[in-house]
C-alpha cells in the first residue's frame, strides 16, 4: 500500500519508478505530481468505459496511438488490466527507441498482455500484429496531426470508443495564415485570424471542432470536456466519442461548409471521409 496520498492503493510503486514518475526513493516531486493527477484524471474517464465494454464479453483490446514512453498504457494495464485474465493493451508509436524501453520495461514487469509496435499509421491499420477490431483507441498528447491518425485509425478499426488528448494542432492554423490574404477578400470572418495569435488560437480550437464533426458523421456520440484544471496544464481538452452507429445526420455538411466557407478546402481529406 502506498504512503503517498497522490497514488492509488493498487498502484505498483516499482512501475511509478521506472517511468520516473517517483524518485529511486520513493518521492515525487511537484512536476511528477502533476503528470501523474492528468494520467489518474485520463483513467477516472476510462474506467467506466472499460467495464461497459467487457458486459456481455469476456476481454477487450485498447490500442494507444502515438504511445510515447506509455505512461498511460502501463497505468490502465497495471490499475486494470493487470487484475483480469484476458484482455490486450497495444501501444503503437513510431519511434523506434521508445518502443524498445516500454518493449524491455514489461518483460521486467511481466506485463505479458502488453505490445508495442514501431509501426506508421498506415501499416498500424494493416499490420497483422493488430486484430481487426479494436475496441478502445486512445491518443494521449499526441501532437498536431497524430491525433488526426489515431482518429484514422479507430475508425478503420471500428473501435466502439475512442479517447482523444489533443496537442499541439498547428495544421489548420499554419492553413489560415497562409490563405490569409484570400479570406480577407472572401468573408469577413478573417477577422478572426488576422492577427498571428488569434490564428493560432482559433486554429487549435477549430481543428477539435473538425475532429468532432468528423466523428459525429461515422456514427458516434461526442462529449467534449476538461482533463484537469487549466493549472495543471494548458493541453486540457478531452474528447470522448462513443460509437452508436447512428450519424448525426448534419454533420457531415456542416464540416463541409465550415472548411468553404473558411477557405479551408485544402484540408477536406483530412477532415471529410
Amino acid at each position: 500500500m502506498s504512503l503517498i496520498p497522490e497514488i492509488k492503493a493498487e498502484q505498483s510503486i516499482e512501475l511509478l519508478k521506472e517511468l520516473h514518475i517517483l524518485t529511486r526513493d520513493g518521492k515525487l516531486n511537484q512536476d511528477s505530481r502533476r503528470k501523474l493527477k492528468q494520467v489518474y484524471h485520463l483513467f477516472h474517464f476510462i474506467e467506466p468505459l472499460l467495464h461497459e465494454i467487457l458486459t456481455g464479453k469476456k476481454e477487450l483490446t485498447l490500442a494507444d496511438h502515438g504511445a510515447g514512453k506509455s505512461y498511460l498504457g502501463f497505468i490502465l494495464y497495471d490499475l486494470f488490466f493487470k487484475s483480469r485474465i484476458a484482455g490486450h493493451i497495444y501501444g503503437i508509436e513510431t519511434r523506434e527507441a521508445l518502443v524498445v524501453k516500454s518493449q524491455e520495461l514489461a518483460a521486467r514487469l511481466k506485463f505479458e498482455r502488453m505490445s508495442f509496435l514501431n509501426l506508421s499509421v498506415e501499416e498500424s491499420i494493416h499490420s497483422p500484429e493488430l486484430p481487426g477490431q479494436i475496441d478502445i483507441v486512445t491518443a494521449l498528447h499526441a501532437c498536431n496531426t497524430a491525433t488526426d491518425d489515431a482518429i484514422k485509425f479507430a475508425l478503420h478499426k471500428k473501435s466502439r470508443v475512442i479517447v482523444l488528448v489533443p496537442c499541439c494542432q498547428a495544421e489548420v492554423a499554419a492553413v489560415l495564415n497562409k490563405h490569409k490574404n484570400q479570406s480577407f477578400g472572401k468573408t469577413p470572418l478573417s477577422e478572426i485570424w488576422r492577427h498571428p495569435i488569434h490564428a493560432r488560437e482559433f486554429g487549435s480550437h477549430l481543428t477539435n471542432v473538425l475532429r468532432c464533426l468528423l466523428l459525429e458523421s461515422r456514427g458516434y456520440q461526442v462529449t467534449v470536456t476538461e482533463l484537469v484544471g487549466w493549472e495543471h496544464s494548458m493541453k486540457n481538452e478531452l474528447i470522448i466519442a462513443r460509437l452508436t452507429g447512428q450519424p448525426r445526420k448534419d454533420a457531415k455538411s456542416r464540416l463541409e461548409y465550415i472548411l468553404q466557407e473558411l477557405n479551408l478546402e485544402s484540408l477536406h481529406e483530412r477532415f471529410v471521409y
